[in-house]
């Protein structure tokens, strides 16, 4: 069994490296390593061990659909024949307007998100779609606005383990505000 079907143990110091990573993708590690009090070796060996594990899966730019023209979006579900998923994926994976497919459970089997640049253009994707043989039924709903954002970052901080072994270091930055204002009131 490979890392990434087992699940990567996070702790705080590995969240905090992808909240950074994910707001600041062009930090280097010596600005990583300062911004969270840890050894650059350290900030080096945890990006290559969530690289390696699968948890960062890749460092490419995030792209702004509608700032490049291509503002129509659907989410499409998909009933299918009988045994025709690899047909289907190969129908899906030809159109470059399915930005992303999942096989489901439920009254459909497959959840596609398709994006154009115009109305016209998300009719002619679903047209394409409904002349594939291995389609049974297809259901379109229409994508108004995005309400909130893909955001792992914060579902990963609520999986942290508490007793995963972290570096000895390692304060969140909220954590060290904390104990410099403990600090000053015992000064004061």
């Amino acid at each position: 069994m490979d890392a990434a079907s087992r699940g990567q143990r996070l702790d705080a110091l590995d969240v905090a490296l992808v909240e950074h990573v994910r707001a600041h993708p062009r930090v280097g590690d010596l600005e990583l390593s300062r911004l969270l009090g840890v050894a650059r070796a350290t900030v080096q060996s945890r990006l290559a061990r969530l690289q390696e594990s699968g948890v960062i899966a890749g460092w490419g730019p995030d792209i702004d659909l509608r700032a490049a023209g291509l503002p129509v979006q659907a989410f499409v579900s998909l009933e299918i024949s009988q045994g025709a998923l690899e047909r289907v994926e190969e129908d899906l994976v030809a159109m470059p307007q399915i930005l992303e497919a999942y096989v489901t459970t439920g009254s459909s089997d497959v959840l596609c998100r398709v994006v154009a640049s115009s109305h016209e253009g998300l009719q002619d994707a679903l047209i394409t779609l409904n002349h594939s043989p291995s389609i049974v039924r297809s259901t379109s709903v229409m994508v108004l606005t995005e309400l909130v954002r893909p955001r792992p970052e914060a579902l990963l901080a609520t999986v942290a383990s508490a007793d995963a072994p972290r570096v000895p270091a390692f304060r969140r930055p909220t954590d060290r505000a904390d104990a410099a204002d403990a600090t000053d009131e015992a000064g004061d």
